[in-house]
C-alpha cells in the first residue's frame, strides 16, 4: 500500500506541475485553447490532492494533518480548493498562473517529507484535530490567494508608475479588480483563521486545562491574526487600500509561512510534531 500511495502523490505532483507549467504557456502566449487545458488540469490536480488525502484517511483512520507532509499537502488542497470556489463565481485574468505555481511549489516540498501514513499519538486522539487543523489550513489557502492578488497588484503597479505600459499592463487585471480580489480572499481566510485559533483554543481546554500557554505556534498564529486584524480595521477606517493593503497581505502572509514551518523547525513547542 506504500508504494502505492507514494505512485499516487507522484501523479498528483506531476498533475499540479503540468497545470502550472500550462498556465505560465498561457500567460505569456494568451492562447485560449492553452488556457483551457490548464483549467481542466488544474481541476485535475484538485481531484487527485482530495482523493490522495481521503486515502491517506483511509490507511490513517484519521485526517491526515499530523506531520509536515500531510499538513503540507492539506495546505496545497485547500489552495486548490479557494481558487476553484473562487474561480467559480469570480473572473480574474491570469490569476491561475500564480495560484498554480504556489500549489505545485507546495507539493514540491511535501514531497521531501516523510510520506508513510501514521496513526495518531495519544495527545492528537481528538475529533478537534479536523476541526482546528483542517479550518486553519483551509485559511491558509484563502490567504494564499490575497498574497497572489497582492502581488500581482505590485508588479502592476510598479509599472504603471514607471509610466511603462508593458508586459504585465497587458496581462493582469486592473489595480482596482486585484484590489476587491485581495480584500475578498482576505475576508474568507481572517474568518477561517478566527475560527482555527478560537476551537485551537478550545482543544487546548480540554487537552490541558488552559485555552492559552503562549506556545510558539500559538503566538505566531496570534501575530498573523494580528497583521490582518490590523489591515482590515485600518481598510474600514481609513480606508487603507491598494499599495498599503497589498503589502499587508505579503507580510501577514509571511506570518502563515512562519508559523507553519519557521515555528515548527526553530522554535519548538507543543506543536512540533508536525514535522
Amino acid at each position: 500500500m506504500e508504494d502505492f500511495t507514494l505512485l499516487f502523490f507522484r501523479v498528483t505532483l506531476v498533475t499540479a506541475f503540468l497545470a502550472a507549467a500550462a498556465y505560465m504557456v498561457h500567460f505569456v502566449a494568451q492562447g485560449k485553447q492553452v488556457r483551457t487545458i490548464a483549467r481542466v488540469l488544474m481541476i485535475l490536480s484538485g481531484v487527485l490532492q482530495s482523493g490522495y488525502i481521503v486515502l491517506g484517511f483511509a490507511i490513517a483512520g484519521h485526517t491526515p494533518l499530523t506531520s509536515q507532509h500531510d499538513a503540507v499537502v492539506f495546505f496545497a488542497w485547500s489552495t486548490s480548493i479557494a481558487y476553484l470556489s473562487f474561480r467559480w463565481r469570480y473572473s480574474v485574468k491570469n490569476f491561475g498562473t500564480p495560484v498554480s505555481l504556489m500549489i505545485f511549489l507546495l507539493l514540491l516540498v511535501a514531497s521531501f517529507s516523510h510520506k508513510s501514513f501514521a496513526p495518531l499519538p495519544p495527545a492528537l486522539q481528538s475529533v478537534w484535530l479536523p476541526i482546528h487543523g483542517g479550518v486553519s489550513l483551509v485559511a491558509y489557502g484563502f490567504l494564499t490567494l490575497a498574497f497572489c492578488g497582492s502581488l500581482m497588484y505590485l508588479l502592476l503597479e510598479r509599472e504603471l508608475k514607471s509610466k511603462r505600459f508593458g508586459y504585465f499592463f497587458a496581462r493582469f487585471p486592473s489595480l482596482g479588480a486585484l484590489d476587491q480580489l485581495n480584500h475578498h480572499c482576505l475576508l474568507a481566510g481572517f474568518a477561517f483563521l478566527t475560527v482555527g485559533i478560537v476551537t485551537g483554543s478550545l482543544w487546548a481546554r480540554q487537552a490541558w486545562g488552559t485555552y492559552w500557554q503562549w506556545d510558539p505556534k500559538e503566538t505566531w498564529s496570534l501575530i498573523t491574526w494580528c497583521v490582518y486584524l490590523v489591515q482590515l480595521h485600518q481598510r474600514l477606517t481609513v480606508g487603507w487600500r491598494g499599495k498599503k493593503a497589498a503589502a499587508m497581505s505579503v507580510l501577514g502572509f509571511i506570518g502563515v509561512l512562519f508559523t507553519l514551518w519557521g515555528v515548527t523547525y526553530l522554535l519548538g513547542g507543543v506543536h512540533s510534531y508536525a514535522r
